[in-house]
C-alpha cells in the first residue's frame, strides 16, 4: 500500500504550480530580489488578513522572536517566562540576547502554556511572556495580559487561528514549509499593532538602519526574501479554506472512532490544527503500528526545554514541570494536512485499532 506522510505539502501546492511559476518569473524579471514590491505587499496583505495594523517580514520564524525581544530591549539581567513544551525556537532568542528563560508548565487538557504556572514564575526581573499557540490551538492570551507585562504571541503554527495576533504586543509567525501559512523555504513574520515597535523591528531587520547610512541600532540580517514574498501571495489567498479542511479532517477523526483508541486533542473555535496530536500512554505502541504501516507520524517535544543540554545551567531537574514530561512521554502526532483524503484517514484509525489488537511480544 502507498504511504501515508504526517503532511502532504506538495498534495496543497500543486494545482498553483502555475501560479507559482508565474510569480517566480515576474521576479526574475523585475531584478528585485530584496526588499521587493512583493515583500511590500505581502506584508500589507497579511496584515489586513491577520486584522492588525503593520506586519513586517523577516527571515525566518526565530528570527522574529529575536527581533520582537530585541525591540523591546530584553537583555542581560531579564527574565522572559515561556513553555518548555514546544520547539526550541521559541527559547532559545532569550538565551541568545543573554536574558533567562523561565519555563513554566502547561495545561493537561490544552498542552498550551499555564496561565496559573505562569503566575506563580513572575518576578520583578520578569520583562515579557511568551505563550505559544501549540499546534494551532489559540492560547489564553487575555489571561496573561493581566500582569501587565508584555505578551509575544509565538504563532508560528497558527496562521489566521481565530484572534491569533490580535492580543499580544506582536505576534510572530515561521512560514517554514509545513506551516498552514508557508513559503517554499524559510520565512517569517513580525504582526503588532504597535506603531512603535514596528519602526524598530523594521530597522532591526536590516542592520538597525532606515535609510542603509545611519544606524540607530546594533541590528540583524533578516530580511524576508522577495522570492519567497511572491509564493506567499499566492498561498494567503487560499489559507482561510485550508484552515477550515484542516478542521473538517480532525472532525473526521472523531467521527472514524479515533477517540476511542486514544485521546483527541481538545477543539474550540479558532484552532487551526497545525498537526493532530492525539495522547496516549501507550504512544509507543501506536507510533510502531503507524512505522510498521508506512504511516507518517511523530512525537514532539521528547526532551522539553528545561531539560535540554543547553538549558543545563538553569538548573531545572526532571520533576519540575510534571504536566509538560507526561506530555513529552504521550504525544503522537498522526497524518493531517489541508486535503487529506477521507481513505487515508480510515486507514490511520484502521492501523491504530490493530495496534490495540496486537498482543504485547
Amino acid at each position: 500500500m502507498p504511504k501515508i506522510p504526517l503532511i502532504d505539502v506538495k498534495a496543497q501546492f500543486a494545482p498553483l504550480v502555475d501560479e507559482l511559476r508565474a510569480g517566480f518569473e515576474e521576479v526574475l524579471e523585475s531584478g528585485q530580489f530584496i526588499l521587493g514590491p512583493n515583500v511590500k505587499a505581502f506584508e500589507s496583505e497579511a496584515a489586513a488578513h491577520l486584522g492588525v495594523a503593520q506586519s513586517i517580514g523577516c527571515g525566518n520564524g526565530t528570527d522574529a522572536i529575536t527581533l520582537v525581544l530585541s525591540a523591546l530591549g530584553v537583555g542581560p539581567g531579564d527574565e522572559v517566562i515561556c513553555p518548555a513544551f514546544t520547539f526550541y525556537a521559541t527559547a532559545e532568542p532569550i538565551a541568545l540576547l543573554g536574558a533567562t528563560p523561565v519555563f513554566a508548565d502547561i495545561e493537561r487538557e490544552t498542552m498550551n502554556i499555564d496561565p496559573a504556572d505562569v503566575a506563580r514564575k513572575i518576578t520583578p526581573r520578569t520583562k515579557a511572556i511568551i505563550p505559544v499557540h501549540l499546534f494551532g490551538r489559540p492560547a489564553k492570551i487575555d489571561e496573561l495580559k493581566v500582569h501587565g507585562l508584555p505578551v509575544i504571541e509565538d504563532a508560528a503554527q497558527a496562521f489566521g487561528g481565530g484572534d491569533v495576533a490580535k492580543k499580544g504586543i506582536a505576534a510572530t509567525f515561521s512560514f517554514f514549509p509545513t506551516k498552514n501559512l508557508f513559503c517554499l523555504g524559510d520565512g517569517g513574520l513580525v504582526a503588532t499593532n504597535d506603531e512603535e515597535l514596528a519602526a524598530r523591528v523594521r530597522m532591526l531587520r536590516f542592520h538597525g538602519s532606515r535609510d542603509k547610512k545611519t544606524f540607530e541600532y546594533v541590528g540583524y540580517n533578516s530580511r524576508l526574501d522577495e522570492m519567497q514574498a511572491a509564493f506567499l501571495r499566492v498561498f494567503l489567498g487560499h489559507i482561510a479554506r485550508w484552515n477550515e479542511l484542516r478542521r473538517e479532517g480532525a472532525a473526521r477523526y472523531a467521527e472514524l472512532g479515533l477517540g476511542e483508541l486514544v485521546e483527541l486533542p481538545k477543539d474550540e473555535p479558532g484552532h487551526v490544527y497545525h498537526l493532530f496530536c492525539t495522547r496516549s500512554p501507550e504512544r509507543d505502541k501506536f507510533r510502531d503500528g503507524l512505522a510498521a504501516a508506512g504511516i507518517g507520524h511523530a512525537c514532539h517535544y521528547v526532551i522539553p526545554l528545561h531539560l535540554q543540554p543547553s538549558m543545563a545551567h538553569l538548573g531545572y531537574k526532571e520533576g519540575d514541570l510534571p504536566e509538560t514530561e507526561l506530555a513529552a512521554r504521550e504525544n503522537l502526532c498522526v497524518p493531517l494536512w489541508a486535503g487529506i483524503a477521507p481513505e487515508q484517514q480510515e486507514r490511520v484509525v484502521a492501523t491504530l485499532q490493530d495496534a490495540v489488537a496486537t498482543p504485547v511480544a
